[in-house]
């Protein structure tokens, strides 16, 4: 598929799939012609990317990880490296401690919405 039915089927612009290929994250063929050809694949790839940068990780990390994912081709995955691992370990403790303060902040504006709530106006 060309990067244009790519960007339709996965919400991702151009110019995103074209900053994923400078960084390694995905690989296009060419035509004869020298435009970009994605295989059938490619979109799990990016649906996947997407979600990766959704995490909080860069794209150098991204560019390291994926190689360890099997992607929807079946296609033979790396073995994650020790230090990889404990990186991604590092991320997932990140996420889980943004996870609190959201939990926390969105309490704060419960009450806040419940006490507003319950107020009457000054007439």
């Amino acid at each position: 598929m060309r990067i244009g039915e790519l960007a339709d089927r996965t919400g991702v612009s151009e110019r995103s799939l074209r900053y994923y290929e400078q960084q390694g994250l995905l690989v296009p063929g060419r035509t004869s012609g020298g435009q970009r050809e994605y295989p059938e694949w490619a979109v799990d790839r990016v649906v996947r990317i997407q979600e990766l940068f959704a995490a909080g990780l860069h794209s150098r990390k991204i560019a390291r990880l994926l190689p360890c994912m099997r992607d929807s081709d079946g296609g033979p995955s790396a073995v994650a490296t020790p230090a990889l691992v404990a990186e991604l370990t590092e991320e997932r403790a990140r996420i889980d401690r943004m996870m609190v303060e959201l939990a926390n902040s969105r309490a704060v504006l419960d009450d806040v919405i419940e006490t507003a709530s319950g107020a009457v106006p000054d007439a």
